[in-house]
């Protein structure tokens, strides 16, 4: 298996290796302890086994640390006892320095001189490297001897490396050898190796884990195989410190153990105050405190005290510290601690931790310091006040209550089901009614849609619970608007318009007014054909704030209905900002994944499809990571989109099918419809329309814009332009007049060029050229390419067959163009066989009987490509009985009698009209 992380630090040994300066090197790689150096300087010696190089190897045992020359003999025994190349005296000192002979105690400048010449002497016949791993645990006869030796191979064919802790060089320090420290793994490389090798960890967990082990390999490895069961499952039973491993207890714990208590105590207020401040830290530590109490810690290489403040000289030395304490003297610490820290948050946890049993105030004061948590994007720091604020609850009904609003952040904030379900379990133990809370009914809605997909009992039992709780519908109550918030949301799932209809039914009833937030997704977000003008002017407001406001639940519930409304890059800027943070950022889960549908939808309206696909691919990681199904398909829908505009139809139709029969089996109406859009767009890529119309026509039929489908003004252009390529004219028309009624132009500048250009194509020949060029005259309009080029091609195919070719050609080079920087294959090859058409040919040497005519030529074209008559038909506004009469009349002209042939005779055909072209 490789090495995680370590591609760097691998490379710099082999170019130390490969060009040293001079022949001969020496190189210490240092880190912190469970940095990996092991396991770097093991990897590097396989490989240059691999490569032919002798490897001569040793380390320092600690058992071993008081043997004399214990690891020299290590190293030097795979030489065997010959040593015929030494002389007497050489020869004699390194055979009784390493055992094979008794006498009395060698000098240690003459062994030294011996293996530097016996080394010398192996490595003339092949190269050698040196690995010394653990030279902190050394005996000090060898590492007398290995220092001399590294410092003396100029001019040889021999490379050492040994390996030690930072602060433990030993004999080396200020040896002036060349350096590799070994810096914390990378978050993507720490993510891998713990997912590699604890697949199975809920994301909390493994976020709690990464965050703790700091990049240490050790750690990363060593602390998940100390959980048990469930708390890899569930973050909220983790302890305030991870438990160590065997292993980490041996490295750290049994030193912890030896020293003084006074110097235990200082280093647990140190290690439960986190960052606090050394002036804090001593008033916490009482009138006697002093920083000399730490010495013993810093003499034994766990702490290092400057005038900054001590430091623990690794991440785990304070969770050893924790666990080698007693809960008395923890609750004594967190006491201290509580008594001199400011902030009220860092405070009330300190006196929930110092607390010996339930406590009413403090639990209120936790219940207060979680929302201002979840404020600032901690949910998991929420949830876990609002768990440790129900343990210390006196009456079980604020215990379940408090444990239900756990349980509803658990699924909603951090998408960890396995910890919401626990929680509603324990809040049910504590409480009867907690499904009829408003925390507890969203929490189960939660569950519901992501683990059975059962969206029409979430919605029920979301709604229920609203309609029965005591909030008198007050407006103003943050319970009950976020609760109507999740409302909507599987209102847009169920899509259904009875579900719709519950929700606005609740929201006509808040006293005195809706929120202008929850106001404007209830009129725009469920249904922005019939929005107001009021409320489109609330949302642009709302939109105003965006550039104050950085709170991620702002930005996605503006968001929310801003993709309604087509107004996505007015966001794009917040947007962006919230992107650059995220990976650092502790966003709730809900919100990142709504803000990457957000960045995909838009990247696909933008013509940034490559990144609109890693988007979709990133948000589909986050579903499957926290087991989030539902959520999915959101993303399956941007990458259809991306397929079908890209013309790879076997993806799209795939992608599609799958979000319907899900839908289908758990009656999600809303992924239904936008399975049927992506579809329609798939259907006219591959030149389908029977097929196009049938989806869209499904998403609103021709000549209505269906109620609380948003996704219908998504999919009018393909209805349209299938309408017409089928010859049915009067539904194209009748769904062309309910745009213009619609009046799209005031939602966005794309809406109105899409309903412009779809009332151009359904026009007479008498006013088409004004109404498309007044689609075609909005502003901005490069910001969405791929809908305006195909404005632009409609207008182009129009105008060519009207026999405005010089008009055309302008119109379906932009248009082809536009569609070759997107990859929109099939729309460009549409364009550019319309280009074709439109060159009339003024000089031919075949008979006028013979020649072709342009729309003969197209036909030839598409016919050869292997489409049917219907399909070409379709495709150029014809009856496939006309396609049928014109090959009838091609075949004799090009001198052929089926379709395989119409390829070679088109090629022949164009190199004649070459040739009788005149040179002029």
């Amino acid at each position: 298996m490789t090495l995680v992380g370590r591609d760097g630090e691998l490379d710099l040994l082999q170019r130390f290796v490969d060009a040293p300066v001079v022949p001969g090197a020496a190189l210490l790689v240092l880190g912190e302890a469970g940095a990996g150096k092991s396991a770097v300087i093991d990897e590097f010696a396989l490989r240059e086994e691999a490569r032919g190089t002798r490897v001569l190897r040793a380390a320092g045992v600690q058992f071993e640390a008081q043997v004399s020359y214990s690891a020299l003999n290590q190293l030097l025994l795979p030489l065997g006892e010959n040593m015929d190349a030494l002389n007497g005296a050489h020869r004699a000192a390194l055979r009784y320095a390493l055992g094979f002979e008794l006498g009395p105690a060698p000098d240690r400048l003459v062994v030294s001189n011996a293996a530097l010449l016996w080394l010398r002497a192996a490595a003339a016949e092949a190269a050698l490297l040196i690995v010394i791993d653990d030279v902190h645990w050394v005996d000090r006869a060898s590492a007398e001897v290995l220092s001399f030796v590294a410092r003396r191979l100029v001019g040889c064919p021999i490379v050492f490396i040994a390996a030690c802790r930072s602060a433990e060089r030993g004999f080396f320090q200020g040896s002036g050898l060349a350096e590799l420290t070994l810096q914390p793994l990378r978050a993507a490389a720490s993510r891998t190796l713990i997912d590699r090798h604890f697949p199975e960890l809920a994301p909390a967990v493994r976020h709690r884990l990464l965050t703790e082990a700091a990049g240490n390999p050790l750690a990363l490895l060593e602390l998940p195989a100390a959980l048990d069961r469930d708390q890899r499952e569930d973050f909220t039973v983790l302890p305030e410190f991870l438990p160590l491993s065997d292993r980490l207890q041996k490295l750290f714990s049994a030193r912890v153990r030896e020293l003084p208590q006074r110097c235990r105590l200082m280093m647990l207020l140190f290690a439960l105050g986190g960052a606090i401040e050394v002036a804090l830290l001593r008033r916490a530590g009482g009138t006697d405190c002093d920083f000399d109490d730490l010495a013993p810690a810093e003499e034994s290489g766990l702490m290092q005290v400057s005038r900054t403040g001590p430091r623990f000289r690794h991440s785990l030395i304070g969770a050893a510290v924790v666990e080698a304490s007693s809960e008395r003297d923890r609750r004594w610490a967190h006491g201290a601690l509580a008594s001199v820290v400011d902030a009220p948050e860092r405070r009330v946890r300190h006196l929930a931790e110092s607390a010996a049993g339930p406590d009413a105030g403090i639990a209120r004061d936790l219940e207060e310091s979680a929302k201002t948590l979840l404020s600032h994007g901690d949910a998991m720091s929420a949830v876990a006040a609002l768990t440790r604020a129900a343990d210390l609850s006196r009456e079980p009904a604020d215990r379940s209550r408090r444990l239900a609003e756990a349980a509803y952040l658990g699924a909603d904030a951090l998408g960890e089901l396995t910890t919401a379900n626990r929680l509603l379990d324990d809040a049910r133990r504590h409480g009867s009614l907690v499904n009829h809370s408003l925390p507890g009914a969203a929490a189960a809605a939660h569950l519901l849609i992501n683990t059975e997909g059962d969206l029409t009992t979430a919605h029920r039992l979301l709604a229920g619970a609203i309609e029965e709780g005591d909030h008198g519908f007050d407006a103003d109550d943050p319970v009950l608007l976020e609760a109507l918030l999740n409302l909507l949301v599987i209102s847009w799932y169920v899509g259904t318009e009875e579900a719709w209809k519950t929700f606005q039914a609740f929201v006509c009833r808040l006293k005195p007014e809706p929120s202008l937030l929850l106001r404007v997704n209830a009129s725009v977000f469920s249904d922005p054909a019939r929005a107001s003008e009021a409320d489109l002017a609330a949302l642009d407001k709302l939109i105003g704030t965006l550039d104050t406001d950085q709170d991620p639940t702002w930005l996605i519930r503006i968001g929310t209905a801003a993709v309604s409304a087509d107004r996505l890059s007015r966001l794009r800027s917040s947007r962006e900002r919230r992107t650059r943070s995220r990976a650092n950022s502790r966003m709730p889960v809900r919100r990142q994944l709504s803000e990457l549908v957000l960045s995909g939808v838009d990247g696909y309206l933008s013509g940034h499809w490559d990144e609109s696909c890693s988007v979709a691919d990133e948000g589909l990681a986050v579903c499957v990571r926290h087991g989030l199904t539902v959520h999915a398909w959101s993303f399956h829908w941007v990458r259809a989109l991306v397929a079908a505009g890209r013309g790879e139809v076997a993806a799209a139709r795939q992608l599609t099918d799958g979000m319907s029969r899900w839908a289908v089996a758990h009656q999600a109406g809303g992924i239904t419809h936008l399975a049927a859009q992506a579809r329609a767009l798939a259907d006219i890529a591959a030149g389908d329309h029977d097929a196009a119309y049938r989806h869209a026509a499904w998403v609103s039929p021709a000549g209505v814009l269906a109620p609380y489908r948003a996704i219908a003004l998504w999919s009018a252009f393909d209805l349209v332009e299938a309408s017409l390529a089928m010859g049915l004219t009067a539904e194209a028309s009748a769904h062309a007049e309910a745009l213009r009624q619609a009046r799209l132009g005031r939602l966005s500048p794309r809406l109105g060029l899409v309903a412009g250009g779809i009332l151009a194509m359904t026009a007479a020949n008498g006013v088409m050229r004004q109404r498309f060029e007044t689609a075609l005259s909005g502003t901005e309009l490069d910001r969405w390419p791929f809908d305006l080029a195909r404005v632009r091609l409609a207008y182009g195919e129009r105008l060519r067959r009207m026999s405005v070719p010089t008009a055309a050609r302008e119109q379906l080079a932009l248009a082809r163009n536009a569609f070759s920087q997107l990859g929109a294959i099939p729309w460009r090859e549409r364009a550019e066989v319309e280009l074709r058409a439109t060159d009339l040919p003024r000089h031919s040497s075949l008979a006028v009987s013979a020649a072709l005519t342009p729309q003969d030529r197209e036909i030839a074209e598409l016919a050869g490509a292997g489409l049917t008559n219907r399909q070409i038909g379709q495709r150029l506004y014809i009856s496939h009985r006309t396609v049928a009469d014109h090959l009838y009349k091609i075949f004799p002209k090009l001198g052929i009698s089926s379709r395989a042939a119409l390829r070679d005779a088109l090629t022949e055909y164009d190199a004649r009209q070459g040739r009788d072209k005149p040179v002029m």
